[in-house]
């Protein structure tokens, strides 16, 4: 079994808001029913992040030759930043991803708007991470005024 990599370089800008992030997400993603490797490329339109944790959601804008039909389709990431590995344990860090099959399903007879991903949204970290691993820098939002 391969490890599905993928890179998240993404940077928040100096507003609050989840919309106010940029930048470029590149992923490989190994088929095991395939028995391939596929790459995407995606302009990110929003992140938000907790402590330890942050989803993501992305346009795709290039699919490598064979892979799949997601160009202009946005997709949603997660990962779990569960700290540095211990030699001989399995990772805490996980990773979420809303094309597989069990998580982005097609409901039959629904309007395609249903089954898509929104901007923001993704699924829980689910896959646990074999190679690598994600460091999540949370920053809180400033406090309303009180006034």
């Amino acid at each position: 079994m391969r490890p599905a990599r993928s890179l998240f370089p993404t940077r928040k800008a100096a507003s609050t808001a989840a919309v106010g992030a940029y930048g470029t997400v590149r992923v490989s993603h190994y088929s095991a029913e395939r028995d391939t490797t596929y790459t995407a490329t995606g302009t990110v339109d929003c992140l938000v992040t907790a402590p330890g944790s942050a989803p993501l959601t992305a346009v795709i804008t290039e699919v490598s030759a064979g892979g799949p039909d997601w160009v202009g389709q946005r997709l949603g990431f997660s990962v779990q930043d569960g700290g540095e590995d211990k030699p001989g344990k399995v990772s805490r860090n996980r990773v979420g991803f809303s094309w597989d099959g069990g998580v982005n399903w097609t409901t039959p007879g629904a309007d395609a708007h249903m089954d898509s991903v929104n901007s923001c949204m993704a699924p829980t970290p689910f896959a646990i991470v074999t190679t690598g691993g994600y460091r999540v820098r949370h920053a809180d939002l400033p406090l309303w005024p009180t006034d």
